[in-house]
């Protein structure tokens, strides 16, 4: 955990609105690799009206700094040990609702998005954003807006203008959620993660914690005991058993 400088006082927050009593926007940055969590405070360090007043490599660590330094804004990352973004954002908004959170991470799938957005997070980047994009998210959520990628926006847009699915009266065994169904389908099916990903439009990050709470529910060690799980209570058909 990393405190970078301290904070100037008085004066009202903003970058480059021209106010010479305007003080800098106070940040701190959470990212679990440490020279992704360089690189940004460096860039920010460039930017005017905004400091970096801490630096956190993971979700425990960045509720610890906001607990100390009170900054206007958390750039967070999502998968982090200990703690990840999602979990460090909803405590963050819950005890410490004088900070602001925008994700910055590499993944825009609909598991990280909605969980994180859910937890409170305002803003929502993907890291190929340069700094004028970041700015203008740290921006916005100050001001009450959201701070969102136009490709986090067009989902948002699909989500809210898509047909809600069809209510599903199956319950699955051992607590698996319906997503965790699918994914132990697929892998019976004989699936790789890259194509499970590729199926189900979701990162392969995800499809690991999927498959990892999977083996966690079920007991299975690998993926052909979760294989025969899913034969046994139905999940799946083995091979060879379909009705003709």
């Amino acid at each position: 955990m990393t405190g970078v400088g301290g904070g100037a006082t008085g004066g009202g927050v903003g970058v480059g609105d021209g106010h010479a009593g305007a003080r800098a926007i106070r940040v701190v940055v959470a990212d679990d690799q440490s020279v992704v969590r360089e690189g940004i405070v460096m860039l920010l360090g460039l930017l005017p009206g905004v400091e970096v007043v801490g630096a956190a490599k993971d979700g425990e660590e960045a509720v610890a700094l906001v607990a100390e330094l009170a900054p206007d804004v958390v750039l967070m990352d999502l998968r982090m040990p200990r703690c990840d973004g999602a979990e460090a954002t909803r405590r963050i908004r819950s005890q410490y609702p004088g900070t602001q959170v925008v994700i910055l991470t590499t993944y825009a799938d609909d598991d990280s998005l909605f969980p994180a957005l859910q937890a409170g997070a305002r803003g929502y980047l993907t890291k190929d954003a340069g700094g004028d994009e970041i700015v203008k998210a740290i921006q916005d959520v100050l001001a009450g807006q959201a701070g969102l990628a136009p490709s986090v926006q067009r989902r948002l847009l699909e989500r809210v203008t898509s047909p809600p699915p069809a209510p599903s009266l199956v319950v699955l065994p051992d607590g698996l959620t319906g997503r965790e169904g699918e994914v132990l389908g697929l892998v019976a099916e004989g699936l790789s993660n890259p194509e499970i990903s590729r199926a189900l439009h979701i990162s392969t990050a995800t499809v690991k914690t999927h498959i990892n709470n999977i083996f966690a529910k079920t007991g299975a060690r690998d993926r052909a005991q979760a294989v025969r799980y899913a034969y046994q209570h139905g999940l799946a058909q083995p091979p060879g058993s379909a009705i003709t």
